[in-house]
């Protein structure tokens, strides 16, 4: 069928000659007259680090729910044929297509000589309105909550669209005609379904809930001690991301644990902690602050901080406590309030050495996104390397020296 292909692209930066992705595609579908016959929308896994979260607020955690562009790429193909392209600031969008379709071997699409950019127009049927989409957008009476959403933008771009078409006229039926006989790659489409914004809070219940429902072991979980390293390491920032929390399931599955062991386990602790907060004769308000979010995060009842801070005994599954000691190797990843060089010397000051790339030998990697899939994460992963937001990173900096988190 032709018509227009109104699309709009959020990437991980504004060039993909620096390796910066796509991170989600909105599309739209206009008939020759305007009328809006369907829209699409996906999130797309870039297989590296979201770039500038504060900009498109796509998270990590929704990320990895989401196909590649490999995933997508017939599918697109299909949404795109037959149409004439179009987007505000059309040019920036047919970049990123064109190297995101090199990548998987396609070098050429037919847009040389297609294409209507809603930008470009404005200076014809929106004369004094700004370049920019907003702008755009105001001075044409088009509502735009939320930009910076794929589809929310090509929604937008389509409204402009609309607005310009009887203004135009026949400008564009030969643009039409050209584009309804174009040849796009012929690519299989797979049934990877689209995945939109917020597929995390969706589908990730707390992670408990995906473990076995059954009676506990009779034997002791004194060999569970990897379980309890573990999540020592994922509360560091008093946080479990979605990453962190499949990890756990995972860990807890390949130890048999079902969930009567993890939760028992999770109690014992809770009991260090309370143990720990002990230690020198009082409990501040920060360490039972503390213990009171590690309960929640747990899914534990109140009493079992009560207990803990009431009953201070050693646990009967001991284990280790991470710690950063001075010396200690960090690394940095993301965009991150305040320069990359300010949180270095951060560390520098607090005797921790910043490195700048990830090895065996470093302790910790603070991230501006747990979930994130940077190179420097997913080898942090392997290597069972703790990851930490810079938030968190800035309290371990207000502790003494060798002293446990949290």
């Amino acid at each position: 069928m032709i018509g227009y292909a109104v699309l709009d692209l959020e990437t991980t930066g504004l060039r993909p000659s620096w390796r910066d992705r796509v991170v989600e595609i909105g599309v739209v579908h206009l008939s020759p007259t305007g009328a809006i016959t369907g829209e699409w929308n996906t999130l797309i896994n870039p297989e590296r680090d979201l770039g500038p979260h504060q900009v498109h607020g796509i998270t990590a955690a929704d990320i990895r729910h989401a196909p590649t562009f490999p995933d997508i790429a017939g599918t697109l193909t299909r949404l795109l044929g037959g149409r004439i392209p179009v987007a505000h600031n059309l040019a920036f969008d047919l970049n990123f297509l064109h190297y995101e379709f090199h990548r998987i071997g396609i070098p050429t699409l037919p847009t040389s000589h297609l294409g209507i950019c809603t930008m470009r127009e404005a200076a014809r049927y929106l004369p004094h309105a700004p370049r920019n989409l907003a702008g755009c957008c105001a001075v044409a009476d088009i509502p735009l909550v939320g930009h910076h959403n794929a589809l929310i933008d090509a929604k937008a771009a389509a409204e402009l669209l609309r607005y310009y078409l009887p203004l135009a006229g026949s400008t564009w039926n030969t643009a039409l005609h050209d584009a309804a006989h174009a040849k796009w790659p012929s690519l299989p489409e797979t049934d990877i379904p689209w995945v939109q914004r917020g597929v995390s809070a969706e589908r990730d219940s707390h992670f408990l809930a995906r473990l076995l429902d059954r009676l506990p072991r009779a034997t002791d979980l004194t060999r569970a001690d990897p379980y309890l390293a573990l999540l020592d390491q994922v509360l560091l920032d008093h946080h479990i991301s979605a990453t962190e929390a499949d990890a756990l399931v995972e860990m807890a599955t390949t130890l048999g644990l079902c969930r009567a062991d993890v939760e028992r386990l999770h109690k014992e602790y809770l009991t260090a902690l309370g143990q720990a907060a002990h230690a020198d004769g009082i409990v501040t308000d920060t360490e039972r602050r503390e213990i009171t979010l590690v309960a929640e995060l747990l899914d534990l009842p109140p009493a079992t901080v009560r207990d803990a801070l009431a009953n201070p005994t050693e646990p009967s599954t001991p284990f280790t406590r991470f710690t950063l000691n001075p010396g200690d190797m960090v690394v940095f990843t993301g965009e991150m309030d305040g320069a990359r060089e300010t949180w270095e010397e951060r560390a520098r000051q607090a005797s921790y050495i910043p490195h700048p790339n990830i090895t065996k030998k470093v302790r910790l990697l603070i991230a501006a996104d747990p979930d994130t899939l940077s190179g420097k994460a997913r080898k942090a992963r392997s290597y069972g390397i703790p990851i930490i937001t810079p938030t968190a990173f800035a309290e371990i900096l207000t502790r003494p020296a060798n002293a446990p988190t949290p």
